[in-house]
């Protein structure tokens, strides 16, 4: 009978750490570009499934996100199938305003579409 209970209660322990699980696969790597007047995100995210990100902070503010196709407009959500790549190259593009120095590390929340919040780190570079 005890041996039951304690199965009960470890199964309802992993079926609920299960379904905490994020949606976020592993630390991004990020680093934050210099630009005039503020910062370019760059990067790669990743996440487990095809979700939306729609919103970027800092302690600076808000995030800008871009859509640069064939030109730059501000949207208000960036798809992510599977691997989002950011950078000055890429379709799509997260833009900090602000003053920073090389080597400042700067934290950033992201937010999801399906409610996740992801906090991480970005180094600023030249």
């Amino acid at each position: 009978m005890r041996r039951a209970a304690l199965l009960r209660m470890a199964l309802a322990v992993l079926t609920g750490v299960a379904t905490l699980r994020p949606a976020q696969a592993a630390a991004p790597t990020l680093t934050l570009k210099l630009t005039h007047g503020g910062a370019l995100l760059t990067g790669a995210l990743s996440v487990t499934r095809a979700d939306e990100l729609t919103g970027v902070w800092s302690s600076v503010g808000r995030a800008r996100m871009l859509r640069c196709a064939p030109r730059c407009e501000v949207v208000s959500g960036l798809p992510v199938q599977g691997v989002l790549t950011l950078g000055e190259s890429s379709g799509y593009r997260v833009v900090l305003g602000g003053n920073f120095k090389v080597g400042q590390k700067v934290s950033l929340v992201l937010r999801y579409r399906n409610a996740q919040i992801t906090n991480v780190m970005a180094t600023v570079a030249r």
